[in-house]
């Protein structure tokens, strides 16, 4: 793992856009996808997924679902349970109550929330399959109150035929209440356009491939998305106080997810730096996805040794990771001062793991340093708010000249007297 000081190290985030052939299937698959609806969804099915479908074959049965049951240890649906639990929890507390506010002069000014009708979760079919992304979707839709919660994944799931069943059972827990076996970019527009046999949806959200991150960004303002994920990441700011072997084990737990991944440590302690190093290398050697993982650090990865903490927490705060451990010996002496991050895990013990799956907080977090600007899913993902306005006589009657002057100064007479001639009327 390479070793680099902060003033060599180059800070700059690129987002992957696609190539333009990339960006050109998507835009068609989109447009096939619109216009023609089930017939488009089935042919690219077949085309990209091998699975030669009909519609009546798109949505997950009932029986399949409890085939999945029986397919997964009973161990698998407690730990899912339980970790439901600690999510829903943590998400209960973020709800939102519509307000309203009596003003002295008779107006009611007030902000009405309501869930989302419907919502469409992506979950990849890819080199893995993740059930505890299907909860941390799934879960912040139900605590908002959105009624319709829709699942789309490939009709198989890490080369092999069939949907893992563990996705399945996850979704059924979490309380999905539709679930279709299509993927890639043509899941992606049915659910923004709807088909046939796929209802449309208000938002989509969940990670996938660059076809699935570009199919978003070409459905957004048909629908809503959450966000255009990038490759996950973690940064670790430590002192000379920190374990290297717990950090090796952090950096590695992220670089395994897939060869794009970034993990950085960031520190003062040269000696630190050192050990880290060969902590990585040495639990690299058993680590089961060591190619995935390997090629992560080498392409992604460096420990970048600063002068100060101080030092430390300006290159986090410019980084604005996605998954941020500090591992020095006071850690809450530093939270106030980390302005970017995901998610922030304080200590020897909160190794992002505790996040990804149990803990409680989302674990689908801003990536590519938007974290400047971004938060994590949460349940106001998931509602939309509506203004409210009463106003009285009495309110009109007092601010009307007021209100006709802004009106004017922009230009809008035809804004002006709507309010003229009830002053007339009225006054």
């Amino acid at each position: 793992m390479k070793i680099v000081s902060a003033r060599d190290f180059d800070l700059r985030r690129e987002v992957d856009y696609g190539s333009p052939e990339q960006n050109a299937t998507v835009k068609q698959i989109v447009q096939d996808i619109k216009h023609t609806g089930d017939q488009a969804l089935l042919q690219y099915t077949k085309q990209f997924d091998g699975a030669d479908l009909t519609a009546d074959l798109l949505r997950v049965t009932d029986e399949e679902l409890q085939a999945a049951y029986q397919e997964v240890e009973p161990s698998f649906v407690q730990a899912i349970t339980a970790a439901a639990h600690n999510i829903r929890q943590f998400h209960e507390k973020q709800k939102r109550n519509s307000w309203m506010d009596l003003q002295p002069d008779g107006s009611l000014l007030g902000q009405i929330i309501r869930p989302l009708k419907r919502v469409g979760v992506y979950v990849p079919g890819g080199k893995a399959a993740y059930p505890s992304s299907v909860l941390m979707n799934v879960i912040p839709a139900q605590v908002a109150g959105v009624p319709e919660i829709v699942m789309v994944t490939p009709p198989s799931t890490g080369g092999k035929e069939g949907i893992n069943p563990y996705i399945l059972v996850t979704a059924a827990e979490a309380g999905v209440t539709e679930m279709y076996r299509v993927g890639g970019a043509q899941a992606i527009a049915a659910l923004a356009y709807g088909t046939q046999s796929i209802e449309p949806v208000d938002k989509i959200c969940g990670p996938g491939n660059i076809y699935v991150a570009l199919a978003k960004r070409e459905v957004y303002g048909v629908v809503d998305i959450d966000s255009i994920a990038g490759p996950s990441e973690i940064v670790v700011l430590a002192d000379e106080y920190a374990n290297p072997a717990y950090i090796a084990a952090d950096l590695l737990s992220q670089a395994e997810h897939d060869e794009m991944a970034s993990a950085i440590l960031v520190t003062c302690s040269e000696q630190l730096a050192a050990a880290v190093a060969s902590e990585v290398q040495q639990q690299l050697e058993t680590l089961p996805r060591q190619t995935i993982a390997n090629a992560s650090i080498q392409n992604h990865g460096a420990i970048i040794v600063t002068e100060t903490i101080a030092e430390g927490i300006d290159v986090v705060n410019r980084l604005a990771p996605e998954h941020l451990e500090i591992m020095v010996e006071q850690p809450m002496n530093y939270v106030g001062m980390i302005e970017n991050a995901g998610a922030i895990f304080l200590g020897n013990y909160s190794s992002e793991p505790v996040g990804d799956y149990f803990a409680g907080p989302n674990h689908i977090i801003p990536t590519n340093g938007t974290a400047r600007f971004s938060s994590p899913v949460d349940v106001d993902d998931f509602i939309k708010k509506s203004s409210m306005i009463y106003y009285s006589k009495e309110a009109l009657l007092t601010n009307g000249n007021t209100i006709m002057e802004l009106a004017r100064h922009e230009g809008l007479e035809g804004h002006a007297r709507a309010i003229a001639i009830r002053l007339e009327q009225e006054g």
